[in-house]
């Protein structure tokens, strides 16, 4: 078992930054990668960015979101940048035990074996 908690959401004037952190416990030697997906009310979840021998990020939030991870803290990042009125939404680490190899790899909920309770995040416009 792997648990994940999330940190760091909070209120932010659109062109604001935010960095969101997630800290695991338990199992940690066997996640092969961590991702952050997040979702707003009314709409499904979604992607947003992933980490394992390499990176992944949403069309959407590429060039302003980058996602890191420090192994030895057993802690997983993201810091975004030049927020945006859609980047609002709850925000949700997960973690995957699964080794999968791909072009499209871990940008799927289906990927991930653990997830934290989720983190509020609010751009204001």
């Amino acid at each position: 078992q792997v648990q994940l908690v999330e940190s760091g959401g909070g209120l932010v004037q659109a062109g604001g930054s935010l960095r969101l952190s997630c800290a695991a416990a338990g199992r940690t030697f066997r996640i092969y990668a961590m991702g952050w997906f997040r979702q707003a009310p009314g709409k499904e979840r979604e992607f947003v960015a992933a980490i394992s021998d390499r990176t992944y990020y949403a069309d959407s939030v590429k060039g302003r979101f980058t996602i890191s991870r420090d192994n030895a803290k057993n802690m997983l990042y993201l810091q975004m940048n030049s927020l945006k009125p859609e980047d609002t939404a709850v925000y949700y680490c997960a973690a995957s035990h699964q080794a999968l190899t791909g072009s499209n790899v871990y940008t799927r909920g289906v990927d991930y074996d653990y997830w934290g309770q989720g983190t509020q995040v609010t751009v204001s416009s």
